[in-house]
């Protein structure tokens, strides 16, 4: 009873189904087929020949067309399809993402009223004939344009001008070719410093477009180790790292009429010096203009260092931009700016603005590249085209020119920045920043004399500069990756300037060969801890760089012409004592590229593996192995197909290669005599030595080393080719802190030499021991496995 009572229901609920599916507009199986064994095959025949017969048009009717549009049907149900169906609506994007992200709206950053309409005006009539032309008519739209005439009066008038205008207001291109034009240039060069070398080499290119004239001639660029000037330059952009060189050959800048010092708030270690020494010459130079240009309205500052100098505004955004902060704070920022990228994109329509993400440094951004392009690959058609622009100091220069092209209709362009965009570079187009709230900041411990990159909260100021980046070309919007809550109560007002939390050394020294001895009275605008101008002092006199009344001896005015790190100056010092100095120069140079020579494709880890072991053969350690690399690549003659074969970057050579030109002709300038002994490997080391010997360490144990002068615990990076061996004694490149405190580029050393090079550095019990017959046995030799 129970079973019919089931079949009636069941047959129930196949009768309700199949007659709401008589309603449904799809395809129905003819009768014929309805039975299995195929005895109304004749039926069906004769009925759609009947309907054949009657037709009035049955000579173009199909007989069995009915047949065929059910097969149609059945065969493409059963097709698969391949990409996917354009849908409109925002919301069936959801799946793209994990967890949506959910924004409260902060305050809102008002714009400046420009009164732009004849300009914009002017702007639509002038349909550009060239590409220069164009270039003229976006001159006479920046927010500068209209303060020309009342800014050259203010600098007839004033020696000193502190000027204020936002990033992308046209300050740094415009002004020193409204200087030119009004003839300061018939008096000397103007020369226009920047914190960063991308910003100074983009600048120049843009503003040589302008003036239609050949990078290099009338406008150039001075980076270090690349220098794109000649006799006929007259406006220079440069590093201010480039202009303090300056200072040795020329302490009263004879040959500039002005001095713009742009992006002053950035407050960099070489800025913070310029502003002490432009300010001494200016009272003793009333012909030298100095011009302090800065993004941030902390102006009064610089105006009480500079004697009260005047401020000149210049509005630099126009349109209001609307600060969202996130609900809770955000676990991971990284997934979190790639999530809200996503979600702007598919959520606002295409051409409506690109989007400005910051990030930290180079490894973020490439990986953050490559979860956009996977995550948007697999979404086909279904949404628009995303253009990843990345940004950062290492990109190749063609490469960077990327983020300045204008986006293609239909598309959006996301550039993926560290902070250079804050405020070195303007991008046009942006209307969408994504703030995670953090930096890559150098910080140094005088006590260990251990520097270390760490990410580090932004300021206020900077958070500020950030969302500023989108109120440009329209109303933008800024989505803060912290809340509110953290934006006023945790983060600082201004960043910490980097000369309070740098290394001092090379500073001290450029100050003691500029003739500026009493370094404690010296006119910073922020002074550094006195511990630390004591640490430089005391590791520059070790270095034989002073002598004990801290006057600057032979060896190290030497020093002071590389534009080097002082312990890298002195390495190239010691060459000459030990008849090495063209393998020491190489090393130098493949040194200061830092870790980029190496590359590992994540498909082809292996290969590159072996193909680096292949140089560290014999365990000759890091210094030696640079060295390798550098031989091998100069007897290939400097082969590119050679760079891929051994998973090298053509690029880092290429600017080794540079670098070790330029200190080959500073060799000569310091009378140090280019000689090649390639076969003497522990003279190599020892030149080493000599420069680092403060970077020495002794191992443990454990496995782990303990560095000599202030014991602390470090270990070998796992790059390094001794990371396996694990030699007794080492002297080390760099410590760097990531996930422990690792040693970077590694040589091993025997520890009587510390005593020879630096006795009076290495007064220690532990050394001395082990240099004299009380020690242990075996200890003092270099290990031989």
């Amino acid at each position: 009873m129970r079973e019919l009572r089931y079949k009636k229901q069941i047959y129930d609920l196949v009768k309700k189904r199949s007659q709401e599916d008589d309603n449904v507009n799809e395809y129905r199986m003819p009768d014929a087929y309805d039975d299995e064994g195929g005895v109304n095959q004749e039926k069906r025949f004769s009925v759609a020949m009947e309907r054949y017969r009657d037709s009035k048009d049955g000579d173009k009717m199909n007989p069995f067309a009915e047949q065929e549009a059910w097969e149609d049907h059945q065969i493409g149900k059963a097709t698969l399809k391949y990409g996917s169906k354009n849908k409109k609506q925002a919301d069936d994007y959801n799946f793209v993402f994990e967890d949506q992200i959910e924004f409260i709206q902060g305050q809102v950053m008002g714009g400046v009223n420009v009164d732009d309409e004849v300009n914009e005006e002017e702007y639509e009539k002038s349909i550009a004939k060239s590409a220069h032309e164009k270039l003229l008519a976006d001159r006479k739209t920046l927010p500068v344009y209209p303060y020309r005439e009342s800014l050259l009066k203010a600098v007839e008038d004033h020696q000193v001008l502190v000027i204020v205008g936002e990033t992308g207001s046209g300050k740094t291109t415009q002004i020193p070719q409204y200087l030119h034009e009004a003839g300061y240039t018939k008096r000397g060069m103007i020369g226009c410093t920047q914190p960063r070398r991308v910003a100074a080499m983009s600048v120049a290119a843009r503003v040589s477009q302008e003036m239609n004239v050949k990078l290099g001639h009338e406008v150039g660029y001075s980076i270090r180790f690349e220098d794109c000037t000649s006799d006929k330059t007259v406006l220079k952009y440069m590093t201010d790292g480039m202009l303090l060189r300056e200072f040795l050959g020329e302490p009263d800048l004879q040959s500039y009429s002005v001095v713009m010092v742009d992006e002053a708030h950035e407050r960099t270690l070489s800025t913070d010096i310029l502003f002490g020494l432009v300010k001494d010459i200016a009272r003793f130079r009333p012909d030298l203009k100095l011009l302090i240009s800065s993004a941030t309205l902390d102006a009064e500052k610089f105006s009480d260092y500079f004697d009260s100098a005047p401020i000149f505004k210049i509005p630099g955004r126009r349109f209001p931009v609307e600060i969202n902060y996130t609900k809770a704070p955000e676990a991971d920022y990284l997934d979190a700016a790639i999530v809200t990228a996503l979600q702007i994109h598919v959520t606002q329509p295409p051409g409506d603005g690109d989007i400005l993400v910051f990030l930290t440094g180079q490894e973020e951004i490439e990986t953050a590249e490559e979860i956009l392009k996977h995550r948007t690959r697999g979404l086909g058609s279904k949404i628009a085209e995303l253009i990843i622009c990345p940004i950062y100091a290492n990109l190749p220069t063609e490469l960077q020119a990327k983020i300045f092209e204008p986006t293609p209709e239909g598309a959006r362009k996301v550039v993926l920045a560290t902070n250079i965009a804050e405020t070195s570079l303007t991008i046009d187009g942006i209307k969408y920043v994504i703030d995670p709230g953090f930096v890559k900041m150098k910080s140094y411990n005088p006590r260990t004399g251990m520097e270390s990159l760490l990410i580090t909260p932004i300021s206020k100021a900077s958070a500020n500069q950030r969302a500023g980046r989108s109120g440009r070309t329209g109303p933008g919007k800024c989505f803060r990756l912290y809340t509110a809550y953290n934006y006023f109560n945790d983060l600082d007002d201004n960043t910490v300037p980097e000369i309070q939390r740098t290394n001092l050394a090379n500073v001290v020294l450029s100050l003691k060969s500029l003739g500026i001895h009493d370094l404690l009275n010296f006119d910073f605008m922020d002074p550094p801890p006195a511990e630390a101008l004591l640490k430089a002092l005391e590791l520059l006199f070790a270095l034989s760089a002073l002598n004990k009344h801290g006057e600057l001896t032979k060896v190290g005015r030497k020093m002071a012409e590389f534009p080097l790190d002082p312990m890298l100056s002195k390495m190239i010092v010691a060459s000459d004592k030990y008849k090495c100095s063209d393998e020491i120069i190489s090393i130098a140079a493949m040194l200061s590229i830092g870790s980029s020579i190496f590359y590992r494709p994540k498909d082809k880890q292996v290969h590159a593996d072996n193909a680096r072991l292949n140089f560290h053969m014999g365990n000759v350690g890091d210094h030696i192995a640079l060295l390798k690399v550098y031989s091998s690549w100069k007897e290939t003659n400097f082969s590119t197909q050679w760079c891929y074969e051994n998973y090298i970057q053509v690029r880092s050579m290429k600017r080794a290669r540079d670098i070790r030109d330029q200190l080959e002709g500073l060799l000569e300038r310091v009378e140090i005599e280019l000689v090649s002994n390639p076969g003497d490997l522990e003279a190599i080391k020892k030149s080493i030595t000599s420069g680092y010997f403060p970077h020495s360490a002794k191992m443990q144990k454990n496995g782990s080393y303990r560095t000599v002068k202030h014991p602390q615990t470090v270990y070998i990076h796992p790059s390094s080719g001794l990371a396996q061996v694990l030699p007794r004694w080492v002297v080390y490149h760099e410590l760097v802190l990531t996930t422990k405190e690792y040693m970077r580029q590694v040589s091993e050393l025997k520890p009587e030499w510390l005593v020879e090079i630096a006795p009076h550095y290495y007064q220690l019990k532990d050394v001395e021991d082990l240099a004299s017959k009380k020690m242990p046995r075996g200890e003092g030799r270099a290990s031989k496995d």
